[in-house]
This record gives C-alpha cells, sequence and structure tokens, in this order.
C-alpha cells in the first residue's frame, strides 16, 4: 500500500493526511491570539495593491461606462459553466480583458486604507491577490507579463517573455493547452494582506477567496464566448520566475487560461 506521506526532498516537511486536513478546519482559529495582531497593535495595513515603479507602462482599460460587453443571463451562464481546454485562435478585445479583470478584482467602492470593495469576497475585506496576465492574443496589447491595478482600472507592462507560449506549457507541468490562450490569468498571494487582520487563521481563507475569484472569471467568460479552466497543478518555482515574484512573500497561488471558444448550439 502507498505511504500517505508525499513524496519529499531533505528539506522538504512532512505532510500527512491528518495535518493536511487540519489546514481544512478552523481549528486553528482557537489558537490565534488576535489581541497580538498587526491590526490590534494597531499597525497601518499592507497597500492594498502592489504599486506599480516609476517608470513603468501603464496602460489604461476601458470602463463599465465605455465597453461594449453583450448582457448575460446569470440563470444561463451558470448552467452553462463548464472548464473549456480547447480554444481557437481568435483574439480577445482589449474590452473583453477589461471585462474579465473588472469581474474577478474590480473594485465597487473604496472605503478606507484598510478595506476596498470589490465585484469578489474576501474574508475581512483583505484581497491578498494580484492579478497577473501572461498575454499572448489580445488586440492592442503585445505579448508578455502584465498586472492589473485594480483602484486604477489600468495595466501595468511587467515584463515581455521570449516564447512565452511554450513557458506556459512548461510552467503547468506541460499542459499545452494553456499556451493555447488568448491570455493565462496567474493569480500571486501577498499573505502579509490577511495576516495583518487574522495571523495564522489566514491561510484557509485565502485559498477560499481563491476560489470566489476564478468562479467569476468562470462566469464572466459566458458573457464574451469565452471558456476557461481553473489550474493548481503547476510548478511553483517556474511561474514564480515567470511573475518576477520573491516566492515567499508573494507567490503564485492559482491559474486559468482564456480563449475563445466554439460553444455547442
Amino acid at each position: 500500500m502507498r505511504n500517505r506521506k508525499t513524496d519529499q526532498t531533505q528539506d522538504s516537511p512532512t505532510i500527512t493526511t491528518k495535518s493536511g486536513r487540519y489546514f481544512l478546519t478552523d481549528r486553528i482559529r482557537n489558537e490565534v491570539n488576535f489581541r497580538t495582531t498587526n491590526q490590534t497593535a494597531g499597525l497601518r495595513p499592507p497597500p492594498v495593491q502592489k504599486p506599480a515603479a516609476p517608470d513603468s507602462i501603464i496602460i489604461s482599460l476601458p470602463d463599465r461606462k465605455t465597453w461594449f460587453i453583450p448582457p448575460c443571463d446569470l440563470q444561463t451562464a451558470l448552467a452553462n459553466r463548464e472548464s473549456h481546454r480547447r480554444f481557437t485562435t481568435d483574439s480577445l478585445s482589449l474590452d473583453e480583458l477589461a471585462f474579465l479583470l473588472w469581474a474577478t478584482q474590480g473594485v465597487r467602492e473604496v472605503l478606507h486604507e484598510a478595506a476596498v470593495l470589490r465585484t469578489v469576497p474576501s474574508a475581512g475585506c483583505r484581497h491578498p491577490f494580484e492579478t497577473y496576465l501572461a498575454v499572448l492574443r489580445v488586440e492592442g496589447l503585445a505579448n508578455g507579463i502584465y498586472r492589473y491595478l485594480p483602484l486604477d482600472h489600468s495595466l501595468v507592462f511587467e515584463r515581455m517573455i521570449e516564447g512565452l507560449a511554450a513557458h506556459l506549457t512548461a510552467a503547468t507541468r506541460g499542459q499545452s493547452f494553456t499556451g493555447q490562450s488568448a491570455v493565462m490569468f496567474i493569480w500571486t498571494a501577498i499573505p502579509e494582506r490577511t495576516e495583518w487582520r487574522y495571523a495564522e487563521a489566514s491561510y484557509k481563507v485565502i485559498a477560499l477567496d481563491a476560489g470566489h475569484v476564478c468562479q467569476n472569471l468562470y462566469l464572466a467568460c459566458e458573457a464574451i464566448n469565452a471558456g476557461t479552466c481553473a489550474i493548481a497543478a503547476y510548478e511553483q518555482t517556474l511561474v514564480d520566475d515567470l511573475l518576477g515574484v520573491d516566492g515567499e512573500e508573494e507567490f503564485s497561488i492559482y491559474m486559468a487560461p482564456v480563449g475563445k471558444v466554439l460553444k455547442q448550439k
């Protein structure tokens, strides 16, 4: 019988079924002293948006007043939602990309520095994610890595990657359809944002929050004749290196390739 412990290297921790399931429970909340969190100590919260470098290239996005996105009935979107692994060679328009970004991390209202209401829920209104895009076929955008600035509803160009499609396939453990997408959504987590309020109780809710974000992407794709497929199996170091994040204070946590699809009639 196969050992329940995960395969390990010399430096990796031992993960057992018991400890893994413990992560899914809320018992850790009983062990956290919430009187000693950074919030209780009166420390300022981490920024709700990772700043762009002063010399960055910023691309303004169409907003709800200017984009053209056809109406989509919610009941129909829910009924038709499925994972898609085959994409056409069609590009997304900038309107469509802006809509998908707004649907997954768009800002509805800024209450104060510690609370920004968005289109998705987040534990304690902490919103620990940054949205990166690996752009392959989006009208008006060069191929490369971008990051969404939700407070500004803009993109910041991060870097150009030669052979980006091949890098995406390699980073997703050989899942070739990821390199055939029009754009790959890659979400990173900055745990400090949630830890400021919840300390060690943060990690379960960060994982839950990621699910909220990706489900909105699935539903929003239905409005633009596109599809996606949530991916949690990827090479951590390859993806983090692709984005240029340190893998400790910020690291990739979830991915979803998006592309146009041939819908069944």
